[in-house]
């Protein structure tokens, strides 16, 4: 056993390393949801040990104490689920059957935190080929757990933190490998941080993602929270349409020791599952948001008739929920305190029709906080460049910022990246609340009416640079001076011509 401290690096190669397993047999966008499960065992299992031998050694005689102890854990690992006795038998048929019997066995014994987990992932499936090619498959990826460099005991790994963030790059690689199939549930953590900054998460909040994927962004609030305070005193809220992809939020949660979560699995416009006591939308201080662009077929045909009357403002063009998800955001911020920010894509900003009303309706009404263009190639899946709008209850004046932090980013190969003075710029201009030269303008409500409510940003933040003037004097006397230079190295290579024998 290896129980030397590890970096975080050496367990992110190692996980990734792992899935070579299935490249060239398996799609990305399938065995994405076979590492990401089989990690969560892997970590659950190690610290369950880790856990026992401590107590073991401090209680041998007490064997009915450390059953007891034991019952006090987070969660619960049954025998037979561990991954010591799936690794033991990994060269005896019916690997996947085994797998899927021992994740079945811990949601049974975890069902509070756990419950319909592991319902869409089945390690016993044909995706991953005939019995014998699957079989050998989850030997070797039992095999590749079962290395050294992933002993991910507490006592090596020393925080919980470490198999939080392995599992978070796992879900960005993915997202950056598979495109936009993998990426539909991940939005860069640069953003993700950008987005909690902008909300300033405080003590006893409720925050809410209503379109969570794997929940890194509602995760990135709840750090500020405890970075600034140190404690766990609020609560994440968050739906995800994809039962795989709900899932991985669901293991996420668990996997960061977020306890204090409700996570639920359904469609977020047709169904919503957040909803009080009384059956009504629930309210929250913080709701956070990277909803799928241009989403088509999102319930228009029942818009109308919406229990909740989201669409009050209006309905949204049936073959874009941009603004649909929005309004349902807006109907979930607190009325006294409710803030929130949502990622859109730039025609948000201006298209016509039913989304000019509803934009119009939305300014109108003081929500409109703030405007801010990001660079493109920001997103995994798609190049286009987004926004992101922040709305506000209780606005104290009826100005509205514009941020244009479109040229501010460091150059990626694939993917673009906002860099820490990115943030601290972007951050700083929005708690100055001003305009300054060719990246941010401060508007009033008059002035938006002024431009017929349309929010493109360059009509607000003028970046114009004058071109520089040319002097033709000068480039004529460089032309001059480069014809002549070239007179005189034609009349050299004749000479040289004329002396090789060429005339």
């Amino acid at each position: 056993m290896n129980d030397t401290a590890i970096s975080q690096n050496a367990i992110n190669a190692a996980v990734w390393s792992a899935c070579d397993t299935f490249r060239g047999t398996v799609d990305p966008s399938i065995y994405k949801d076979y590492v990401l499960t089989m990690l969560f065992l892997k970590y659950i299992s190690d610290v369950w040990h880790d856990h026992y031998t401590r107590y073991q050694a401090e209680h041998g005689d007490h064997p009915e104490l450390i059953e007891e102890l034991l019952k006090n854990e987070r969660f619960v690992l049954p025998p037979q689920a561990s991954f010591p006795a799936l690794h033991a038998a990994r060269h005896l048929p019916g690997n996947g059957e085994r797998i899927d019997k021992a994740l079945h066995a811990i949601e049974e014994a975890n069902l509070g935190k756990l419950r319909d987990v592991f319902q869409d992932i089945s390690f016993n499936s044909n995706k991953l080929g005939d019995e014998a090619q699957k079989n050998d498959i989850l030997r070797h990826l039992l095999e590749d757990f079962a290395g050294p460099e992933l002993n991910l005991r507490e006592s090596r790994v020393g925080s919980l933190d470490v198999i939080g963030n392995a599992y978070e790059f796992l879900i960005k690689n993915f997202a950056t490998t598979a495109g936009k199939k993998a990426g539909e549930f991940y939005t860069p953590p640069e953003v993700s941080m950008l987005m909690a900054r902008l909300m300033d998460p405080q003590p006893g909040e409720e925050i809410c993602d209503p379109t969570c994927g794997s929940g890194s962004l509602l995760m990135k609030c709840s750090q500020l929270i405890r970075a600034r305070s140190g404690g766990r005193r609020y609560a994440l809220y968050g739906q995800e349409a994809i039962g795989s992809t709900w899932a991985l939020a669901k293991m996420n949660m668990f996997l960061h020791a977020e306890d204090n979560h409700r996570i639920e699995w359904g469609d977020t416009l047709r169904n919503p599952r957040l909803l009080d006591s009384e059956g009504r939308l629930k309210r929250f201080d913080i709701v956070v948001a990277n909803p799928p662009f241009s989403l088509e077929k999102w319930g228009h045909e029942g818009a109308a008739h919406d229990p909740h009357q989201r669409f009050r403002r209006g309905i949204p063009p049936r073959t874009k929920a941009d603004y649909a998800f929005i309004l349902h955001m807006v109907e979930t911020m607190k009325p006294d305190r409710g803030r929130m920010a949502v990622v859109v894509p730039h025609g948000v900003l201006f298209r016509g029709a039913a989304e000019g009303k509803i934009r119009r309706r939305l300014i109108e009404e003081n929500l409109l906080d703030a405007v801010i263009g990001l660079p493109e190639k920001l997103f995994y899946g798609t190049g286009i460049p987004a926004a992101i709008l922040v709305l506000r209850q209780r606005k104290p004046d009826d100005t509205v910022l514009f941020i244009d932090a479109s040229r501010s980013y460091q150059d990626g190969k694939n993917q673009n990246l906002l860099r820490p003075q990115d943030l601290d710029t972007i951050m700083d201009t929005v708690q100055a609340r001003r305009s300054v030269d060719k990246y941010a303008h401060l508007a009033t409500a008059a002035e938006i009416a002024g431009h017929d409510f349309n929010l493109n940003i360059p009509r607000y933040v003028n970046t114009f640079e004058a071109a520089e003037r040319i002097d033709l004097s000068a480039v004529r006397a460089e032309r001059l001076k480069l014809q002549a230079e070239l007179a005189v190295l034609e009349q050299k290579m004749a000479g040289f011509l004329k002396e090789l024998g060429y005339e």
